[in-house]
């Protein structure tokens, strides 16, 4: 059997549904990802360095608030299992990675989770099998960084393997768009890749979008997350600027999205959370770099979603001496620490920020959210606090009380009678008396 020819069985296993499909990482991307394709009657395995997540996967345990222990087990029956062995890799003809691509100490990119998976996976890497990337990145990671770690084991994207970039778009929380409901971008190292790589995906996906590389694949992603970050960055700055003119940004929002064209509202907050907003744009300014460009409409958007958190704090302080109170010393309730609503994902939540440093101002803070029972371990903060119930005897017990993330289930009637100091950064009310817009 000729290598080309191994990957003509790739492609008979994809046309057969008979393709083992392996997925690393297993968290907000990987593993409802990984629960679509056992969906579709597929064997899946999923990796994941936690031992912990995996005995609970596979015990129907879940760690993910939306993903319950009947899908789980859905799954388990259908055929997927979870493993922290990676010599099971050989077992799979379809490698998907799924893990985070944070920022460093610098905010330059780290791809540590990327190259330490990859470089786990390749001992057991063989001709016929296809690799795909899902994790947000720079353009050209996938050409110099993935493509040469298979050529230096003898494999050529193309010939005897196949290698694809197809970037996640999850939304967490959003009731109209699953994970098989949004398109799905993809771009290969070689067109036989594309075709691979699409065929595969559309197996559970509804829609593929094929572009012509990698590259563009990866720069669509950051295109994506961009036009966000800078949008938010805008409202926020004019958040700012209405705050100081006495004018209701979110009244102002309104009025402007009776337009019919030439419009598209968003809204301010506390800063910007969740693993891709924050992150992601920085991407592509360390990369612009190495073409001598200085991205600075996109770090000036940065810098003011960065600072968001700080005007909070501000506006907390401010609000609290207008009460005869200093920020030392008060009881400060945080309502929502996930980064958007009705979800529990914490991650780079700007109620986190806030939190640590009121808490470095000496305020005593406390945190409420029904979709984060207890905060879990956080790599840039340290929190032992379990969610506060909220009734009437609770709220007064706080000198402030910040609304960070507005989840549905908040009693807001409750909150706006009984807190004694309400800021609120997300104009879920109306500023009178004890509420405060910030």
């Amino acid at each position: 059997m000729t290598e080309l020819s191994k990957l003509d069985l790739l492609a008979s296993k994809i046309g057969s549904r008979h393709v083992v499909v392996a997925i690393y990482g297993l968290g907000y991307v990987g593993l409802p990802l990984a629960l679509r394709f056992a969906e579709v009657g597929l064997k899946v395995i999923g990796f994941d360095i936690d031992a912990d997540k995996v005995r609970k996967l596979n015990s129907n345990e879940s760690y993910i608030e939306r993903i319950t222990p009947e899908k789980l087990l859905a799954a388990r029956t259908a055929g997927f299992e979870a493993t922290s062995d990676f010599s099971r890799t050989a077992e799979a003809d379809a490698l998907i990675v799924c893990v985070p691509t944070p920022l460093d100490a610098h905010r330059a990119p780290d791809l540590s989770f990327v190259t330490n998976t990859v470089d786990s996976l390749m001992p057991y890497f063989r001709s016929g099998q296809l690799l795909s990337l899902e994790s947000t990145t720079w353009p050209g990671t996938t050409d110099e960084i993935l493509a040469p770690r298979l050529r230096a084991q003898g494999f050529t994207p193309g010939a005897d393997c196949a290698l694809v970039f197809s970037p996640e778009r999850e939304d967490p929380g959003n009731p109209d768009y699953g994970t098989k409901d949004i398109p799905k971008v993809i771009g290969g190292a070689t067109p036989r890749c594309l075709e691979l790589g699409t065929a595969l995906y559309q197996l559970a996906i509804r829609t593929m979008v094929p572009v012509s590389s990698t590259r563009a694949a990866e720069m669509t992603k950051l295109l994506e997350n961009i036009h966000r970050a800078v949008n938010i960055g805008l409202v926020n700055e004019m958040k700012i600027v209405a705050d100081r003119m006495g004018i209701d940004i979110h009244e102002v929002i309104r009025a402007a999205a009776t337009k019919p064209f030439g419009f598209v509202p968003y809204t301010p907050g506390p800063g910007l959370g969740g693993h891709c907003i924050p992150i992601d744009p920085f991407y592509l300014t360390w990369k612009a770099k190495e073409y001598a460009i200085n991205t600075r409409f996109i770090e000036l958007a940065g810098e003011i979603n960065h600072y968001m958190p700080h005007w909070v704090v501000g506006k907390i302080a401010d609000s609290l001496n207008e009460q005869g109170r200093s920020v030392k010393g008060s009881r400060i309730l945080v309502l929502g620490v996930s980064y958007k609503r009705n979800i529990d994902d914490c991650r780079e939540s700007p109620a986190l920020e806030i939190m640590d440093l009121l808490r470095g101002k000496g305020a005593q803070v406390a945190y409420s959210d029904p979709h984060v029972p207890r905060l879990p371990k956080l790599r840039e903060y340290e929190f032992d606090l379990e969610s506060v119930n909220l009734d009437s005897e609770s709220l007064r017990t706080f000198d402030c009380v910040v609304l960070t993330t507005d989840h549905d289930g908040f009693d807001y009637d409750l909150l706006a009678k009984e807190s004694m100091l309400l800021v609120d950064t997300r104009g879920r009310f109306t500023t009178a008396g004890n509420i405060v817009s910030a």
